[in-house]
């Protein structure tokens, strides 16, 4: 376990610990260099993870005052329940922390952020690829074998 380990909520003046975080996701993902978010996307993202009227929230996990992971969530209504569901959609820590139960935190925290707004549905998505992240994924969640279809653009 990372000693010291914090998981708070996104703060203003997190930014520069953040974007090589974000940056780090995306790139992940095949998002950087010619493929990378434009600077107006990462902009409104920042902006909306800031803005308590958004239905968009941010974890961080520090440690010494470094982060060393994020989590985003986005709390939406469904169809099949009366309270919200909580979306985990981006999970990231560095390298570094892997292993070290950074995500598992991220995790939990999402999990207790959801119960506090009342949503008993947390899910997420991850590439069949992501080996090392499913390990994690499987011991705290079940895989609903849903297949995740989207428009080719």
């Amino acid at each position: 376990m990372t000693p010291n380990l914090l998981i708070r909520p996104l703060a203003a003046d997190d930014y520069a610990g953040w974007k090589p975080l974000w940056d780090g996701y995306n790139a992940f993902y095949g998002r950087s260099g010619a493929t990378a978010l434009p600077d107006t996307v990462v902009a409104a993202t920042w902006q909306r993870l800031l803005d308590a009227a958004e239905p968009m929230q941010a974890l961080v996990a520090e440690s010494r005052g470094q982060l060393l992971g994020l989590a985003h969530v986005v709390f939406h209504r469904s169809t099949i329940a009366l309270g919200p569901s909580c979306y985990l959609q981006d999970l990231f820590t560095t390298e570094a922390a892997r292993g070290q139960g950074v995500g598992r935190a991220l995790i939990e925290a999402v999990y207790r952020l959801a119960d506090q707004a009342g949503a008993a549905r947390v899910y997420w998505q991850t590439h069949e690829s992501n080996v090392t992240a499913r390990r994690l994924y499987d011991a705290v969640a079940e895989n609903s074998g849903f297949v995740v279809y989207r428009r080719a653009r």
